[in-house]
């Protein structure tokens, strides 16, 4: 089992042994990474997970920290500022 949080200039990554029926939230605490009220969405290997899903071996849980800006927004902002 792999876990992986995407940070600023710094990934991590940690490989853990989890019982079997491990789910996200497991892996996540285990992980010892949730920062204090920061928000973070759980995916295996690309796709968004929840809290409980069960883990299979073999999967990598990944940590995304939210959007800063919703993109297609930022995208017509730059647009707008480029036509100027």
């Amino acid at each position: 089992m792999e876990v992986v949080q995407d940070r600023p200039g710094a990934p991590r990554r940690i490989m853990l042994a989890l019982p079997p029926g491990a789910t996200v939230a497991d892996a996540v605490a285990a992980s010892g990474w949730m920062p204090a009220g920061e928000q973070w969405t759980a995916g295996i290997h690309g796709r968004l997970r929840v809290p409980g899903d069960r883990l299979a071996d073999g999967d990598r849980v990944e940590l995304y920290r939210d959007l800063l800006a919703d993109p297609k927004q930022a995208r017509r902002q730059r647009a707008r500022l480029s036509r100027r």
